[in-house]
């Protein structure tokens, strides 16, 4: 995919709809109470989820994690699906059992995550393996943050695409911080990507508020997977500018660092970049604002008035003898008619 007009528009839009949606989750409808439980969001990530993921075809797929709203945006989940999700209705992806983004959808190959953030890392391995095995030309994209890889299980994960050379993408949402742990206190390199040294596979650090740097350095190791060449590690240095989750004061963080990655603020940057190269107009930039919002708006309304599942169907889908049975394997999943 060339970097046209409509990709950097488009792009735009995204990032701007992920942050929307993430406002209103985290600011209004937890705080209204009308969610239980926990709200994690990317604010000022969003370029990392949305510069990635738009590259992708119809048959590849990603392994998200908490903050990468974005993502699931561009493989086609709706914002309706993700407010009922986080209300707990049974419209939500997880047809109510779930609260947050603890969630995926196999049918738009996205799979689902949990707390042990490290934890599809491997399993991103496997699908790339799969793809290998079947000699198909899918990539997949499999995001986290920096505090992911000093667990076991990330190292593992690499070591296993890199000595199967598999079609996967890892990209580090290096935020600085780990829930409250800094990265000075996680790690002594001063770049995640050099780890990808030690697996024999590319690694790269860029611009995580730069989506056009994002873009580029994914197009690269897409490219380089597609053709036999193996796995690929990108860290995109960021900023989380909220706490953990919404019930995190932060007080942890200096101000002065807020301050400073305010001024970076991915959106801004696109919105300056785009007017400036005259690709888009203050109007036509107020206009996206305005169109989201109502998309926001009306999501939230259909989500409200959804229901809730009936207690009955909190044990439905959980066991393999029940109505909805799980698939064979991860790859025929991706691909039931080749069954």
């Amino acid at each position: 995919m060339d970097l046209t007009k409509k990709t950097l528009l488009d792009m735009l839009y995204y990032m701007k709809l992920t942050r929307e949606i993430e406002t209103r989750i985290e600011r209004k409808l937890y705080r209204q109470g009308k969610i239980v439980g926990g709200v994690y969001v990317g604010r000022g990530q969003e370029a990392i989820a949305v510069g990635s993921t738009i590259l992708l075809e119809k048959d590849d797929c990603i392994c998200p994690s908490h903050r990468d709203m974005g993502a699931y945006l561009i493989r086609g989940m709706s914002p309706r699906v993700i407010f009922a999700q986080y209300m707990g209705r049974k419209t939500g992806a997880t047809r109510g059992k779930d609260a947050n983004m603890h969630m995926g959808d196999m049918s738009k190959n996205i799979v689902a995550f949990v707390s042990m953030l490290a934890d599809t890392v491997p399993v991103a391995a496997g699908i790339g393996l799969s793809f290998k095995m079947r000699k198909q030309k899918q990539v997949v994209l499999c995001f986290f943050g920096d505090g992911a890889t000093s667990r076991g299980d990330w190292h593992e994960g690499l070591n296993l695409a890199s000595v199967q050379k598999v079609p996967a993408i890892f990209i580090c949402n290096n935020n600085q911080y780990a829930y409250s742990t800094p990265i000075e206190k996680q790690m002594a390199v001063k770049d995640i990507a050099v780890r990808a040294q030690a697996y024999a596979m590319p690694g790269r650090t860029v611009d995580g508020n730069d989506v056009v740097a994002v873009y580029e350095a994914t197009k690269t190791a897409i490219g380089h997977a597609r053709l036999g060449g193996g796995p690929s590690l990108i860290e995109c240095k960021t900023f989380r500018m909220t706490g953990h989750s919404a019930h995190d004061d932060v007080k942890y963080v200096p101000q002065h660092l807020f301050d400073e990655w305010e001024k970076k603020d991915p959106i801004l940057r696109l919105e300056t970049s785009l007017m400036r190269d005259k690709i888009a107009t203050e109007e036509d930039v107020k206009r996206l604002a305005a169109r989201i919002a109502r998309e926001v708006d009306e999501a939230i309304a259909l989500a409200e008035n959804d229901p809730f599942p009936e207690p009955h169907e909190a044990l439905e889908g959980v066991y393999a003898d029940q109505v909805i049975k799980p698939p064979l394997s991860i790859a025929d999943a991706f691909f039931p008619q080749r069954k």
